[in-house]
């Protein structure tokens, strides 16, 4: 589709203003859900939550069912959650998230193997509390990736091999595998990955991905990798976004960047906040944290409508771009169901109430689900 229709789909989010809380009560959505309206373009993914994986959460399971044919694990094939303790591993809520996604015939993903954030304290360190040598990093590293992997060979369709290692600079993070095995560890987890099983899709994963000298880090890593003959399949841009970031111009580049090293690109961890930033260099780093202030939580009780349109016209906007690329992008995931669930509302500033996801706190479509749906329909 071209961009001169986004101006089309800006005037029926406008249009459709005034019947919003007809939406919200799903009185004026179709049938069809998004996954179906995307089925000749990409996937559409969501990530489950520990009370949707029990099957407590039986209203957000619904529109999990009804609109998303992907899902990915938000937390429980994290490091620190499978395995607590070295060499006792904790498979039981992930088995449950894989046998939801291969009860609902969805492309599963599991996030993620190997990252320097949300790893078990032992990870790292000798019964002493030092670094461990290179060779037992290593081993640790291939032992949780073989263990994980080969666990759901044939069943989890596409991992997460690496998360987050290249800076806005577009330099390796300076995280503890680079000073214990050197950067040449990415490497080595997507090759354990690979031999775990041949056949899974392996991905490196971050955010800030439209940052010019953080895409050209991104693209030297992979050029390195795919020269030494290492299997890559995909690359995950994170879409933590806000209304006005990323910038969209630069935002196509890396699509465009990416898709021309004959790799898949996928959208992933799509939210995006109404709320302001205390810090706009923040990224969607999890360490970092800010003091709660009562000017930093302006929508406490409920969105303003003007509000409300921003953010619908927004992932009207994003969507006329993947729309565009749809021959570029495999999957476009949502980090979280609805509001009420979103990591949003504690980060970086806990306390907050935060509006970025696509279905409200009682799980009723926003304008912008049907908005993107008929967007969708005219291409």
């Amino acid at each position: 589709m071209k961009l001169r229709n986004y101006t089309k789909g800006l005037l029926l989010i406008c249009a459709t203003t005034a019947i919003m809380s007809a939406c919200s009560e799903n009185k004026c959505t179709s049938e069809e859900g998004m996954k179906d309206a995307m089925k000749d373009a990409y996937l559409i993914g969501t990530a489950l939550n520990t009370p949707q994986i029990l099957g407590e959460d039986s209203l957000a399971l619904q529109v999990v069912t009804k609109h998303f044919n992907a899902v990915v694990a938000e937390n429980c094939m994290k490091s620190e959650v499978i395995q607590p303790e070295e060499g006792k591993f904790d498979f039981n809520l992930s088995d449950k998230f894989v046998e939801f996604g291969e009860k609902n015939n969805m492309f599963i993903t599991g996030h993620t193997l190997i990252w320097h954030s949300q790893a078990p304290a032992w990870f790292f360190v000798d019964s002493l509390g030092n670094d461990v040598s290179r060779d037992v990093m290593i081993e640790r590293m291939r032992t949780h990736i073989s263990t994980v992997v080969g666990r759901y060979k044939g069943r989890v369709k596409g991992w997460d091999v690496v998360n987050e290692t290249i800076m806005e600079d577009g330099t390796f993070r300076d995280s503890k595998l680079v000073q214990i095995i050197g950067e040449d560890f990415v490497k080595l987890a997507f090759q354990f990955a690979h031999e775990a099983d041949p056949e899974a899709e392996l991905y490196y994963n971050d955010y800030s991905m439209s940052i010019p000298e953080k895409r050209d880090g991104v693209i030297r890593m992979v050029k390195k990798m795919q020269e030494a003959g290492v299997r890559i399949d995909g690359i995950g841009m994170q879409a933590h976004s806000s209304i006005t970031l990323p910038d969209m111009n630069e935002f196509e580049k890396s699509i465009e960047a990416f898709a021309s090293l004959g790799v898949k690109v996928m959208i992933t961890e799509l939210d995006i906040t109404v709320l302001p930033f205390p810090d706009l260099n923040v990224g969607a780093d999890v360490a970092k944290s800010y003091e709660f202030k009562p000017e930093l939580n302006p929508y406490p009780t409920e969105l303003t409508d003007s509000v409300s349109v921003q953010l619908n016209n927004r992932y009207v906007e994003f969507f006329e771009l993947f729309n565009k690329h749809q021959d570029k992008i495999s999957r476009v995931t949502f980090w979280g169901v609805n509001d009420s669930q979103t990591w949003r509302n504690n980060w970086p500033v806990a306390g907050r109430t935060d509006y970025p996801l696509l279905f409200d706190r009682n799980n009723k479509a926003k304008g912008a689900v049907q908005a993107i749906i008929n967007l969708k329909k005219e291409s």
